[in-house]
């Protein structure tokens, strides 16, 4: 471990400890995911804006989060575990699913990439479903995405009705702004954006039920 991220597991566990904050001490792995979340989004305006120092701050609260999460872990009674735990179980994990690059596997593309990652995953958690391991929770809007990448990398013969079709050569922005249009004009007759896609994703997860108990 090199010896800035030793000095912040120190550090952190010096604020975890009798004597160290009150504050920090009374948090628990609830308590804190209102922080990671709005940390997350931190990063991800500062990526938009391009603004290395801020990325680079942001970066530094996200592995606070990290941290502060893994020495919450080390006291659990039944299953403790530590920042070593972690960076092992992450790092066996890109060794495992980069057969390409740590074995003998050969690609010829990203896209294969990503399909033995997918297939991997699925064989190592023991996945039966496409809908396995989405967080549900998640805004509606990832969580269709989800689920449409997952029909798509898995080759999973369910047909979506696209009643509104888009140009093939149509760009990103003018995509967005035809998003913006549909999301004002739902706006204007009362229609919560978010509810009804959140309504359509679930509806397409039962579908996806029905499809796979056939």
């Amino acid at each position: 471990m090199g010896s800035e991220l030793l000095r912040l597991r120190e550090v952190m566990d010096k604020l975890r400890s009798p004597g160290g904050c009150p504050w920090d001490a009374e948090q628990d792995h609830a308590s804190l995911l209102k922080y990671l979340l709005e940390e997350s989004y931190e990063f991800i305006e500062a990526v938009e804006n391009n603004d290395k120092a801020d990325m680079k701050e942001e970066l530094g609260d996200l592995l606070l989060q990290v941290y502060f999460h893994s020495r919450m872990a080390e006291e659990d009674i039944d299953s403790p575990f530590d920042i070593e735990d972690v960076a092992k179980g992450v790092a066996d994990k890109l060794i495992r699913r980069h057969p390409h690059v740590f074995g003998e596997t050969k690609v010829g593309s990203s896209e294969e990439v990503l399909e033995n990652w997918e297939s991997q995953k699925a064989a190592e958690k023991g996945r039966t479903s496409l809908i396995d391991g989405v967080p549900l929770a998640q805004p509606a809007l990832s969580l269709a995405t989800k689920i449409i990448y997952r029909i798509n990398k898995l080759d999973a013969q369910l047909p979506i009705s696209k009643s509104v079709s888009i140009s093939p050569e149509i760009t990103e922005d003018q995509f967005g702004e035809l998003l913006l249009g549909l999301i004002a004009q739902a706006v204007e007759k009362g229609i919560d954006p978010e509810a009804a896609l959140r309504s359509a994703a679930k509806s397409l997860i039962e579908r996806i039920k029905i499809h796979e108990s056939r």
